[in-house]
């Protein structure tokens, strides 16, 4: 029941006139308590329930009118017989949900409770947008950029213009990308092959006293599969393919550190949102954001692990539509496994175990 009063104020005026006759003035309505508002157009969405007497005889014509009155769409109404009945099958309940301007929203209540009983409104938590299908994942790529070189003044990148130059050029890769489209292939530098080099060299000679048996069996056919060597930096392409046959999982490009929402979100579709740039060549050992030796020697190995996978994308689901406070805890909870090389390079080669699949997820 949407009405268009455009046009004709005397009708709604006298609407409103017939709905509000012998009602004392507007209770104060709290905002918060049963509302969701909408910021645009100052409209809000209520969801109410009352009771309606006789409602086939004069009962529901009233009803009818402190709608009208207050030009309410209607957006879903059900009814059910009342439980505890005071006359006949004429007693019915409402369920309604509407949209109505917010300065219309303490007349319509205060209206309605002189023609119904028990009018009540519902509080209605509002699920956060989240995407549905895999193709909406081209709408989850809100970074985090206070660590990025053009703002981060301790960034090792910050006073080098050819390097933010060069990250320039990863982002609008990475920006332009659409779901389903070819992964793109990079042709990196002299300078970056080498800062890949050290790391891949350092790394390399960690994994065998320091990692778990997943992540070593994984990385070995990475080696085999996939081009992983100290002399080539990885193609998204390939990592991708390898990792879509053993476990499902795919890359698609990222422009730098996402919101914890967007990541953990891909996660659902077994899609992994990975960098392809390359941390700056006078700080090989670390990163204040995530690159391509973050991504492609800390996330990769463990994403080819079936069980890895599997909680992977548990997670991911577990974060579809949540709270910002619930998506904080789930980031927070799954943080420490989603950075393995980082924790390689700090490990104590000396007195630390390798970590078995297990001890991992509760790291």
């Amino acid at each position: 029941m949407k009405t268009d009063a455009a046009g004709a104020p005397g009708r709604r005026a006298s609407l409103r006139e017939d709905a509000e006759k012998e009602t004392p003035a507007p209770e104060p309505v709290d905002k918060g308590e049963g509302l969701v508002w909408e910021e645009e157009e100052g409209r809000a969405t209520l969801s109410l329930t009352f009771t309606l007497r006789n409602a086939g005889k004069v009962g529901l014509s009233k009803t009818a009118k402190v709608f009208e009155a207050s030009e309410a769409g209607i957006q879903h109404l059900e009814t059910r017989q009342a439980k505890i009945s005071k006359n006949t099958t004429d007693d019915l309940e409402f369920f309604v949900k509407c949209e109505v301007h917010n300065s219309d929203v303490s007349v319509l209540i205060n209206s309605l409770k002189k023609v119904a009983e028990d009018v009540k409104t519902i509080r209605e938590e509002r699920v956060p947008w989240f995407p549905k299908k895999i193709r909406d994942l081209d709408k989850c790529h809100h970074l985090i950029s206070k660590y990025e070189p053009d703002l981060d003044h301790d960034h090792p990148g910050y006073t080098d213009p050819e390097y933010r130059k060069r990250r320039a050029f990863f982002t609008d890769l990475a920006f332009s990308y659409r779901e389903g489209d070819p992964l793109p292939r990079v042709e990196y530098t002299v300078q970056e092959t080498s800062t890949w080099r050290e790391v891949y060299r350092k790394l390399s000679s960690l994994y065998p006293t320091h990692a778990c048996k997943q992540y070593l069996d994984a990385f070995q056919q990475l080696e085999k599969c996939c081009g992983y060597q100290e002399d080539s930096i990885p193609q998204l392409q390939d990592v991708s393919r390898f990792l879509k046959e053993r476990t499902g999982f795919q890359l698609r490009p990222a422009a730098g550190l996402l919101s914890p929402r967007d990541f953990l979100a891909s996660l659902a579709f077994r899609v992994f949102q990975s960098t392809q740039y390359i941390r700056h060549s006078s700080s090989p050992m670390h990163s204040p954001e995530p690159d391509c030796c973050h991504e492609l020697l800390g996330h990769v190995p463990m994403l080819a692990d079936k069980e890895f996978a599997q909680f992977s994308q548990a997670i991911g689901l577990a974060s579809l539509g949540s709270s910002d406070a619930e998506i904080e805890k789930l980031a927070t909870d799954s943080g420490s496994y989603h950075h393995l090389h980082d924790q390689i390079l700090s490990w104590n080669k000396t007195t630390s175990p390798p970590l078995t699949s297990m001890e991992l997820f509760s790291s």
